[in-house]
């Protein structure tokens, strides 16, 4: 059978849109028939090429209080759970990320990126300790302590910093971020819906 088309799908754990996105994007994407490829990266080295020391929702206080009451809206009207606002913010997210990037191809990889987000978006949780990672790992039946080890090895610490490279290559700016195979960029979880219909070939969808 022919492959359907390919949707990127660029994700900060950190990123409290990206949150809204991860939670939806798997079962969307099945529904359209569109293959999703999950691309966890690290959202502070963009940041600093910018000249950012920090999330633009903390350098922009005004934009940051916005932020948080449009996310708490936004969780609602997905039929998501109340938002809980994690003590810091934005967490560290690398013990989280380096764990994506390793189980990247794996079938679990989106029950444990939507996890990650629950426990820190829905839960308040910290995500940013290895052993809070290995914790949300158990509770999914997977080996914590064994994924945590071989996430901190050197070829998925390498394959991270690879990813950051794309990341600026392919000019992505923010998350979440979503390419198509022809290389269209759309970014913002309020631009999901056009990204799929793009990727299966609806052009006339991200014009509008």
């Amino acid at each position: 059978m022919p492959r359907g088309p390919t949707l990127e799908f660029w994700f900060e754990f950190a990123s409290t849109y990206s949150y809204l996105a991860a939670m939806r994007i798997e079962a969307l994407a099945e529904a359209a028939g569109v293959t999703l490829r999950w691309r966890p990266f690290l959202l502070g080295p963009v940041f600093a090429a910018q000249g950012w020391t920090s999330s633009p929702f903390n350098l922009y206080p005004a934009k940051g209080r916005h932020m948080w009451r449009d996310l708490a809206r936004e969780a609602a009207r997905l039929g998501l759970p109340p938002v809980v606002r994690p003590e810091s913010f934005p967490q560290n997210s690398l013990a989280a990320t380096r764990v994506a990037v390793h189980g990247a191809e794996e079938p679990w990889i989106g029950t444990y990126v939507r996890a990650v987000y629950d426990a820190e978006f829905a839960r308040g949780q910290s995500i940013a300790e290895p052993a809070a990672v290995s914790n949300l790992l158990n509770g999914l039946d997977l080996d914590g302590p064994a994924l945590i080890r071989a996430s901190t090895q050197e070829p998925v610490k390498s394959r991270l910093r690879s990813i950051g490279e794309e990341a600026k290559s392919r000019g992505l700016f923010g998350a979440p971020t979503f390419l198509t195979e022809d290389g269209e960029l759309f970014w913002g979880n309020d631009r999901l819906e056009q990204a799929l219909a793009w990727a299966m070939g609806e052009r006339s969808a991200g014009m509008r």
